[in-house]
């Protein structure tokens, strides 16, 4: 898919010296390739490496999830399914790349490898280690080496470097002749990522995928020169990005919380790996990536599910329902925590799950898959979600969609004169980033109070501050007041975005909001929402429940226009009926003066 030219502009402008020649020795290193190829290939050829070699390498441990169901989806496919599932999407160039990509990561092979593994008495485990050689074989054959779109992402190369790895370990069924076309392709794409990692502003989840695949095919050409280089490299890559993919507080640099399952799952491959075959010394990743695992496990409700924050594509480390085996589940030993370097608080208690984002954008200097989502809560309650993160929808082909489930509309904040908190520049570039911080936490008697801020609108020409307050009170209920300072008129746009499944109805003032038989009841003290569901001019009430799917949802909404200080909003939020509790309007009115005055 070919760029725009106001793309690379926005590139060579974060682009220091050294990574302005380090693109350029990328393109010539690919050329170089290419130009190898057409000559007859020989620096593609795969150097000798036994096959004894690659008996003695040590697989890291896989299991599948608990209730996993994919096993079972992929195995009561046809035939005929089950060998073109990498050509399930059509090839127009209208459709999303990411679509396409996806299949031909050849994890649903690592299902059935699995499958196979894991139920070796099975009926079907001969047929599934039939179809998991058939679908790598095929795919191999059908894209020969730099030819056509999966060769464009060194990334999507990494991914298929473990399931070809897998392919070689576990399946007894494959000839001589099969296995060095499987070894084959490892190289190969090892050499093509090695020329292509991704690095200075393209640092990410891409680059922890490029150093595991790296790490995997330089184990098994470690005895040549460029086998060891790999190694070595994809080893240094994954220490050095450590600590900055995740934060000290085991948060996501990348302010997205499923690409932090993604690396944490990475992580734990390549360390399971690199220590059972003595290939380096890495027992200090496990302590940063516990506190990743507690970070998680701090958003998950009562089924294991977190809010869709940040971009997700709902990729795979390994493949759908198969997860390293040692990667652990942190006991939580708090039920209010706050994460300073990531800007996230976690409500927990009474099979509540709460979250406010006081955090930044993104990883920059691109803030690729951020949100503009800053000062955004999300609310679950016995496992049901009520108030959501509306998701990611898709990456290309739609850009108006893109804009909109990534900008600050999409999400439960204030939007102010229709713009986001931030810049969106291009489907994954930001400029003009906002700075969130938690300015107050105060506990008292199991109350809790928090102050927060961003300052995304002082770009405006009359600059605007953002300021929310949430007070948790009486182990279950919540008030939520932002106010603004600045000046001029402006015009401020409450949104609280509902899970589709949610039931909404009135009794009185309240919006009751049920989903499941969980139930919260909101009011604004100082307005009334309006409805709104699958709108499309502008955008607003839509949910994305996984990657290229997207849904009409009810949001509650409120404008005001304004001069900026005189203009508020008090939201109630229980989680108790208020009318078995009192005048629930008399005590929430006290706490929102508390809060006007705190």
């Amino acid at each position: 898919m070919a760029a725009s030219p106001h793309f690379y502009l926005l590139r060579l402008r974060h682009s220091s010296l050294p990574e302005f020649f380090y693109r350029i020795r990328q393109s010539l290193a690919f050329y170089h390739l290419k130009l190898s190829k057409k000559l007859g290939g020989h620096l593609l050829e795969s150097p000798e490496s036994e096959k004894v070699d690659i008996d003695k390498l040590l697989m890291p441990d896989l299991i599948p999830e608990k209730n996993n169901q994919s096993y079972h989806l992929y195995i009561s496919m046809d035939s005929k399914d089950q060998l073109n599932l990498w050509q399930l999407h059509p090839t127009s160039a209208e459709t999303d790349i990411r679509i396409r990509w996806e299949p031909a990561r050849l994890q649903q092979a690592m299902i059935f490898i699995s499958y196979a593994h894991h139920f070796p008495e099975a009926p079907d485990c001969l047929e599934a280690k039939q179809v998991a050689k058939t679908l790598i074989l095929d795919w191999i054959k059908a894209n020969p080496f730099l030819q056509g779109e999966h060769y464009l992402s060194a990334m999507e190369c990494a991914l298929r470097i473990p399931v070809f790895f897998y392919a070689l370990k576990r399946l007894d069924n494959i000839t001589s002749d099969e296995y060095d076309r499987i070894l084959e392709a490892i190289y190969r794409h090892a050499l093509l990522i090695a020329k292509r990692l991704s690095l200075y502003s393209s640092i990410g989840n891409h680059t922890i995928t490029e150093a595991v695949g790296l790490v995997f095919a330089g184990a098994i050409f470690k005895r040549t020169k460029g086998g060891s280089r790999w190694l070595k490299t994809g080893i240094r890559l994954l220490t050095d990005e450590l600590s900055h993919q995740i934060l000290d507080d085991g948060g996501p640099a990348e302010q997205s919380l499923n690409y932090h399952r993604f690396v944490l799952d990475l992580y734990w491959l390549a360390m399971d790996f690199i220590q059972k075959n003595n290939l380096g010394a890495v027992h200090h990743w496990k302590k940063r990536l516990s506190a990743g695992e507690f970070f998680l496990n701090a958003f998950k409700d009562e089924h294991g599910a977190f809010p869709s924050i940040g971009d997700s594509d709902n990729g795979f480390a390994i493949a759908p329902g198969v997860k390293p085996a040692c990667s652990e589940e942190q006991p939580l030993r708090e039920s209010r925590i706050t994460f300073e370097h990531s800007g996230y608080s976690v409500i927990r208690g009474g099979k509540l799950v709460f979250t406010f984002d006081h955090g930044p954008l993104g990883m920059s200097p691109l803030y690729n898959h951020g949100h503009a989502d800053a000062l955004s809560i999300t609310l679950s309650k016995n496992g049901h979600p009520l108030l959501v993160d509306p998701g990611t929808y898709r990456y290309n082909g739609v850009p108006e969609w893109r804009r909109y489930f990534k900008g600050t509309r999409a999400h439960n904040t204030v939007t102010i004169d229709g713009q986001d908190q931030a810049i969106q520049e291009t489907s994954f570039i930001w400029s003009k980033p906002y700075n969130s911080r938690l300015t107050t936490y105060k506990k008292e008697d199991g109350d809790l109070f928090f102050n927060a801020e961003h300052d995304g609108y002082m770009r405006l020409k009359a600059p605007v501050r953002h300021q929310r307050s949430v007070l948790f009170f009486d182990q279950g209920n919540f008030l939520i007041k932002d106010r603004f300072i600045g000046a001029g008129i402006h015009c401020f746009q409450l949104n609280f975005h509902l899970h589709p499944n949610a039931v909404l109805s009135r009794k009185g003032n309240w919006y009751v909001v049920d989903n499941g038989g969980s139930r919260i009841f909101m009011r604004l003290l100082d307005g009334d929402f309006q409805v709104v569901q699958g709108r499309d001019d502008p955008l607003l009430g839509w949910f994305s429940s996984s990657y290229g799917k997207k849904e009409p949802t009810n949001v509650l909404t409120l404008i005001k226009t304004g001069r900026t200080n005189d203009v508020t909003f008090t939201t109630a939020i229980f989680t108790r009926s208020p009318f078995d509790n009192g005048d629930a309007k008399s005590k929430a009115g006290e706490f929102a003066e508390e809060i006007a005055h705190s």
